[in-house]
């Protein structure tokens, strides 16, 4: 499986507003609220799900998150959650040019984010996806070229010659 299969091209975030600038008393529970809301605002503005399942997809995925981290190391977090309001699996990638602190596994900043949503009925195609995320994800030099990325364009192009399984 691809990640272009179900990451949504206009929801790529390729410099996420949120920042730890400026919020240096923040929480990284905080801080992770904020990337999952402004990856789950670009999904919903992308068309991927109802505006008025916007809250509850944040809160299914915080949720998720207070399970244990989804930083899974290597500056590369996953964020994710099932929920009715999908259709079929959707997601987006962003990337945070000076890292934030997510809880990361290593320890690590994260730099890397791929917010994936999925129908309840639908684990299959989830852990799927998790699996594609992973296995793109743990080429270190597809990472570094990833991170140099600035646009939409740039990211999805280097994500469509991105192999598959």
């Amino acid at each position: 499986m691809k990640l272009t299969n179900f990451l949504i091209r206009e929801a790529i975030i390729p410099a996420l507003k949120t920042t730890a600038d400026g919020h240096s008393r923040e929480t990284v529970s905080g801080l992770k609220e904020r990337v999952i809301r402004e990856m789950v605002e670009s999904l919903a503005a992308a068309g991927a799900f109802s505006s008025n399942d916007r809250e509850d997809i944040v809160k299914a995925v915080l949720r998720r998150e207070h399970l244990g981290t989804t930083g899974i190391g290597k500056n590369i977090a996953i964020p994710h959650s099932r929920h009715p309001g999908v259709q079929k699996l959707v997601g987006t990638l962003a990337l945070s040019p000076t890292g934030l602190p997510f809880e990361s596994l290593d320890g690590e900043m994260v730099y890397v984010f791929v917010l994936l949503v999925s129908p309840q009925e639908r684990p299959g195609d989830h852990l799927r996806a998790l699996e594609a995320v992973v296995r793109t994800m743990r080429n270190d030099e597809y990472v570094k070229q990833l991170r140099s990325c600035t646009t939409q364009d740039e990211i999805w192009n280097l994500l469509d010659n991105a192999p598959g399984w």
